[in-house]
């Protein structure tokens, strides 16, 4: 018998996942590497439906971007937007999704698991994203790109992980199975 791969309420998260994204990425405060909600986003969808979804769900949301949909932060899309200066931080999202989706399956989702392969995969994310950075913008070392690009966003995105983590808890257990 061939089972399917995705249940049809498996395939309306991944896409409300991807959509929750892009809200959140919406919602920016302009800046070297801009302020936005997108990190927030992928925390909760990662805690609400999954790793292997919410790690879809962030691929779907990049590839919707590539083809030019105006999912990025200020409105943009475009393959020319995941190959910019800030690209390197949009496909660090998957290697948060890819770190919490290997180390739930390893270790659970104790409360500890989940926020410390949240914060390895975001760390992840920023050194990823950094050497990206400094490698398009040759004028800037890579520690002088992580006094611009990670240093203003430590404490935002630590208060963004703790309000996904509090809220994504507790919206898991009215969701269902799929987290």
């Amino acid at each position: 018998m061939k089972r399917n791969l995705f249940k049809t309420a498996e395939l309306s998260y991944i896409a409300l996942g991807a959509a929750l994204i892009t809200v959140c990425a919406w919602i920016t405060v302009p800046f070297t590497v801009p302020f936005t909600m997108q990190i927030f986003a992928v925390f909760l969808s990662l805690i609400l439906i999954g790793g292997r979804n919410g790690t879809i769900a962030v691929c779907v949301y990049l590839l919707l971007g590539a083809i030019g949909i105006p999912v990025f932060s200020g409105g943009k899309g475009g393959f020319s937007v995941l190959i910019g200066p800030t690209g390197g931080y949009l496909f660090g999202m998957l290697l948060i999704g890819a770190v919490y989706w290997i180390g739930t399956k390893l270790f659970g989702k104790k409360l500890w698991v989940e926020i410390a392969l949240l914060v390895f995969g975001l760390l992840l994310c920023y050194a990823f994203g950094t050497v990206w950075f400094s490698a398009l913008n040759a004028e800037k070392g890579f520690f002088a790109s992580l006094l611009v690009c990670v240093v203003p966003f430590l404490l935002p995105d630590a208060a963004k992980l703790a309000l996904a983590v509090i809220l994504g808890r507790r919206l898991r257990k009215r969701l269902g199975s799929f987290a």
